[in-house]
């Protein structure tokens, strides 16, 4: 099993300027089954992306792919003609958080936003607009989401990823993937790793991915990777403290940042007694939640808290 996406997944892409389509020829090379594009000026044309299969790991695949993937105007227009059901964003900036509300409005179930720098002014009246609606997004500014062999939707590389037993749930990209590599070198593998960005107004938070994973019967226990700033951790540290019935392994990055100033991320700005590493770590440990001091720790703690 896995959450978010699958082999059931039919990928929407919203730009495909240079980022854009290079990161579809990585998804397409690595399974993922992507049926349209939106791009303005495009539609009834096609691109074409060909070249070596990434295996990853999955045998009987062959060994190089040529996809034609037909362009709209409209996301809406893309998914009448498709049936699309998830949507990933690589429009700039500018005008991103209208890509985000057309893919909503056209009644995808998932929306995956990578693009940095959105204006929070943005994100706010997106996260207003999304209200009751059936989307659920993912970012933006974040790596994306992957299950193994069957779906990659984002910048990660597909490579270092194995199916397995673990869920990773990360405000940080680089972050995410040496806790996946580590994960893949015990043994233990993925079922789904989730980028849920760190920006400090996003779609989809650390309480909402930890309550999939705690449904999903495949995953047996979950690395939570977060940052200074803000409460999100916080949240889901007594989330789990109250709820949780699986071990989570947790890291906090940025301990060493000086206080009041943002690193890196928009949202890692420690502004309250709680958003420092050291409280942040310290309520992790009193919910139950295994800390580690480094993210060299990671993989090989989750192997003794499964013991």
């Amino acid at each position: 099993m896995s959450i978010m996406v699958g082999k059931d997944t039919r990928l929407l892409v919203q730009g495909l300027g240079s980022a854009g389509r290079f990161h579809t020829d990585k998804a397409i090379a690595y399974g993922t089954n992507v049926v349209a594009g939106v791009h303005p000026g495009k539609a009834g044309t096609t691109l074409r992306f060909e070249g070596a299969t990434d295996h990853s790991g999955v045998p009987g695949r062959p060994d190089t792919y040529a996809v034609d993937v037909p362009m709209f105007e409209t996301v809406r227009d893309a998914v009448a003609a498709t049936n699309a059901n998830a949507s990933v964003v690589y429009v700039p900036p500018f005008g991103a958080a209208d890509a985000i509300l057309e893919a909503v409005e056209a009644g995808l179930e998932l929306v995956v936003c990578i693009t940095e720098g959105i204006p929070v002014q943005d994100m706010v009246v997106v996260k207003r607009a999304m209200q009751g609606s059936g989307s659920r997004l993912v970012g933006p500014n974040c790596p994306g989401v992957i299950t193994p062999h069957e779906c990659k939707i984002g910048i990660m590389p597909g490579y270092i990823h194995q199916g397995g037993r673990i869920g990773v749930v990360s405000r940080s990209g680089t972050l995410t993937y040496e806790a996946v590599k580590q994960l893949s070198d015990v043994g233990l593998g993925q079922t789904t790793a989730v980028g849920i960005g760190g920006d400090p107004v996003n779609g989809t938070n650390f309480v909402d991915v930890l309550e999939m994973f705690a449904k999903d019967d495949a995953t047996e226990g979950v690395i939570m990777i977060g940052e200074i700033g803000g409460q999100l951790e916080v949240e889901a540290a007594r989330w789990v403290k109250e709820n949780g019935t699986k071990p989570v392994v947790g890291f906090i990055a940025g301990e060493t940042a000086p206080k009041g100033r943002t690193m890196g991320h928009a949202g890692a700005i420690v502004s309250g007694e709680e958003e420092s590493a050291q409280a942040k770590k310290r309520i992790m440990k009193e919910c139950g939640i295994h800390v580690v001091d480094s993210p060299a720790e990671i993989g090989k703690t989750m192997a003794e808290a499964l013991k």
